[in-house]
């Protein structure tokens, strides 16, 4: 790849990472719940799920799911239960706890949740299958490698802006401290959000091919 066409990739990049999407909604969403070791841990979790389907993508194991129907039904619902559940767990945590009892989500489970949540996700398959692809140089050497860069650069900048939403919405929790009635109901909207996400993801529709 050429110094121009790296330029264009990483604005196009950049600009789609800055995008409020379900990613960005899905990690304020667990700091506003679990605070922000909860929230840097969901994003570099959501990092290596994203992780998964680049190398899937580079072998060409993303597109023989999307090509199927079956595969990506099975893969979207098993997201889709995945995110519901997780949305209700969180909503009867914050319900069952006392306010003044309200503690941060252990990162290593916000970790775990978050791999699980991006890796469980076609549609983050269909879009690096549809973005990347658009840059490769078609006359260089192993496509598959220049994929798995160029969707390595994309993940680090989504990381980037992740890690910057995470601060903002720390910072929100953070002044809410004082106020624990308001703060169990922030995290009871929190889990209903992650809830609403998984019922979007069951909703998606296999692109077109």
């Amino acid at each position: 790849m050429n110094g121009t066409s790296f330029t264009l990739f990483l604005a196009a990049a950049l600009v789609i990472a800055a995008v409020p999407g379900p990613g960005i909604f899905y990690v304020a969403a667990r700091t506003l719940s679990g605070g922000k070791s909860a929230g840097i841990a969901s994003t570099f979790g959501t990092a290596l799920g994203g992780l998964v389907h680049v190398i899937a993508g580079g072998l060409g194991v993303s597109a023989l799911i999307l090509a199927s129907a079956e595969l990506f039904t099975a893969l979207k619902f098993a997201g889709a239960i995945y995110l519901v559940w997780l949305g209700i767990k969180t909503f009867r945590e914050a319900r069952d706890l006392l306010p003044q009892q309200a503690v941060a989500v252990g990162t290593e489970r916000a970790f775990r949740e978050g791999v699980l949540v991006e890796a469980l996700n076609p549609k983050t398959a269909a879009f690096f299958l549809a973005f990347i692809p658009q840059f490769l140089d078609p006359a260089g050497s192993y496509p598959a490698l220049q994929f798995m860069a160029l969707g390595l650069v994309s993940i680090a900048l989504n990381t980037l802006v992740d890690i910057i939403v995470v601060m903002m919405a720390a910072t929100a929790r953070g002044s809410l401290t004082r106020r624990p009635n308001l703060l169990q109901r922030l995290r009871q909207g929190s889990g209903l959000f992650i809830a609403g996400l998984g019922v979007s993801l069951a909703l998606a529709r296999r692109p077109a091919s």
